[in-house]
């Protein structure tokens, strides 16, 4: 379990604005990164090296595998074949493991329930007959999800009254779908743990997040979830990742639902990686996600996550960069642009991120 040496070569599938982050603080570190994508993409801007082919061309995957030193990913949606093709070259961290259950929503809420952690009620849809059955359970509102696929928003429905039951599955295309009875919260919480080869972890301040149309807006520390809350919240992304022997950064958003129920936390879903709602780190800590990440991978002693100022992340998304000179000009905003050419709607640009004075404890 020796640590990786300065120099060595950190492999990251995927090449979009996570990779490019992670790219950047393996730099810091000495390290070198070989990105491995089916398309250019911005992280390409600032990697040593890239190789471009088909996430399913795997002996692709295992001739890269061979010319780096750790394989990871800044996306859940690697095909599975992908991850064991590379892990037969070289260590994948985190592992297969975590990535088979992110991919599938059923197959995280069935994975998380049986931990015996709280989530909402939920139901396998595959036929009209098996939609019925279940709205008759969750009741309505709910919601109608893609098992696969799905980010931002996409991939999902909403079932407001009866009609709606009736198109709820065009909609997302007669998919195989998971539906979700509504949680009613106060708001929207988020752990960015980070776990070491060594099962060290460490913990950065949970964020408040909210979202617009399905795409995170903000993400803000302090939050105002209570402490004997936090540390609730903290417990569960610790059994989910000593469940996969978990690797790396893991992020785990969850409902606050009141501190007098009887579960005050219900846990939405886990991604596998670094999490947009991490974000602020970069500028409001010391170590952000991002470094922490490239640390535990390659074996690493992992840094105090510990906060020094106050912050609120916002996404760029689409036209919102286009200000981009009067963001530059915002005393105590950190810039961060992703190098994308296209603005399109919906699309994550870059962040901005406004410090202040820390809030005294």
């Amino acid at each position: 379990m020796s640590a990786l040496p300065p120099g060595s070569v950190i492999g990251i599938l995927g090449g979009g604005q996570l990779g490019r982050m992670l790219a950047v603080a393996a730099a810091r570190l000495g390290q070198q990164v070989h990105i491995y994508s089916d398309a250019t993409g911005p992280a390409f801007d600032v990697a040593s090296r890239h190789t471009v082919a088909s996430y399913k061309d795997t002996d692709a995957i295992t001739a890269w595998s061979r010319e780096v030193d750790v394989v990871t990913y800044e996306f859940e949606n690697v095909p599975l074949s992908a991850a064991a093709a590379a892990d037969a070259a070289k260590p994948v961290r985190p592992g297969a493991r975590a990535l088979e259950i992110a991919q599938d929503r059923l197959v995280e809420k069935q994975f998380i329930e049986g931990l015996g952690l709280p989530v909402a009620p939920f139901a396998a849809i595959d036929s009209d007959a098996d939609l019925t059955r279940a709205l008759q359970k969750t009741g309505m509102p709910a919601l109608l999800k893609t098992r696969r696929l799905g980010y931002d928003g996409k991939g999902q429905t909403r079932i407001m009254t009866p009609d709606d039951e009736a198109t709820a599955r065009d909609a997302i295309d007669r998919a195989p779908a998971i539906l979700e009875g509504f949680v009613s919260f106060e708001y929207e919480v988020s752990v960015i743990m980070v776990r070491g080869l060594d099962g060290q972890t460490v913990y950065y301040d949970i964020p408040l997040n909210t979202h617009v149309d399905g795409i995170l807006a903000t993400s803000t520390v302090p939050s105002p979830l209570p402490s004997e809350i936090a540390k609730r919240a903290v417990g569960i992304a610790e059994r989910i990742a000593a469940a996969l022997e978990y690797v790396g950064v893991l992020a785990v958003e969850m409902f606050f639902v009141g501190a007098d129920a009887t579960e005050p936390l219900v846990v939405n879903e886990m991604a596998p990686r670094v999490h947009n709602s991490g974000h602020w780190t970069l500028d409001a800590c010391a170590v952000s996600q991002f470094e922490n990440h490239v640390r535990a991978v390659s074996g690493w002693p992992l840094a105090p996550a510990d906060r020094h100022v106050d912050a609120v992340m916002t996404n760029l998304i689409g036209a919102d960069v286009k200000a981009w000179q009067t963001l530059a000009a915002e005393t105590g905003a950190c810039l961060h642009l992703y190098g994308k050419r296209d603005a399109r709607p919906g699309r994550k640009m870059g962040h901005l991120t406004r410090v202040s004075l820390k809030t005294p404890t």
